[in-house]
């Protein structure tokens, strides 16, 4: 099914008829499909709403550079062409960025919220971190304006291009250059001035061994949500919730009933 929101054409699927409404959010590079078997299991007793975010699944593309705040925007314009509001949120990885800043800013759509590997928090740079930063930072900007010469341009865009996919991370990577502007903006957002206005009571999932949201951004929202509950999956990554799917949704499900 399609709908248009924030001026992007979203594709959405639903199932379930009875009980409340969930709305689930997925992870960057992901899609609805990777909460199929949540939405499977949930739909006997849940109406069951899963969206592919813009530039994922099959889902439009935004019309310039979007932040957090401009996907909260969609979804929230999503929500009120369905129905869904308030409903219960269950979000991924990126996903959660944009479940806390409704939570955050529109606390009247969101009933209960269940984050899973929820990225959003920025750990402070040490300083050998800073000065690589900093290295590539003046590199680009020297890279960029020899791209502009008509007899080394080429050559600098060549060379533009090693030092990105040298420094960016693997999401990053794999976007084209409009999209990558958009990563940029959406990464570079430190949502944790949100997390004291998040009303909604939170249960945060989270794997041991998680490499892309480390365990200890769970544990500082855990201290920082007003509400909020911490669930450790041992041994487990950034995906917890889809390798140990029977698990959380019986931890979901005991949360949201």
């Amino acid at each position: 099914m399609r709908l248009t929101a924030n001026g992007v054409e979203i594709h959405y699927e639903q199932s379930g008829e009875a009980g409340k409404n969930v709305l689930l959010l997925h992870g960057w590079g992901c899609s609805a499909k990777h909460f199929e078997p949540i939405a499977n299991a949930l739909q006997k007793d849940h109406r069951v709403t899963a969206i592919d975010f813009p530039a994922h699944g099959e889902s439009g593309r935004p019309p310039e550079p979007w932040g957090v705040s401009d996907f909260a925007r969609c979804v929230k314009d999503l929500m009120g062409q369905l129905a869904l509001s308030p409903c219960d949120i269950i979000a991924h990885s990126f996903g959660g960025r944009v479940a806390l800043y409704l939570a955050a800013n529109d606390p009247e759509l969101v009933g209960r919220l269940v984050l899973t590997g929820c990225a959003g928090l920025k750990k402070p740079q040490t300083e050998e971190q800073k000065k690589k930063s900093e290295a590539y930072r003046r590199k680009k900007k020297s890279l960029m304006g020899l791209t502009k010469l008509p007899l080394v341009g080429g050559m600098a865009q060549k060379s533009l291009k090693a030092l990105q996919q040298k420094y960016g991370s693997p999401d990053y990577n794999a976007l084209d250059d409009e999209m990558k502007k958009t990563f940029v903006k959406v990464i570079s957002e430190d949502l944790r001035p949100l997390l004291p206005k998040v009303q909604a009571s939170t249960l945060l999932i989270w794997g041991e061994r998680d490499q892309d949201t480390p365990l200890w951004m769970g544990q500082a929202m855990e201290k920082e949500i007003p509400d909020a509950g911490l669930v450790v999956f041992e041994n487990d990554d950034h995906f917890a919730y889809l390798r140990q799917w029977p698990r959380f949704v019986t931890v979901v499900r005991a949360f949201l009933t």
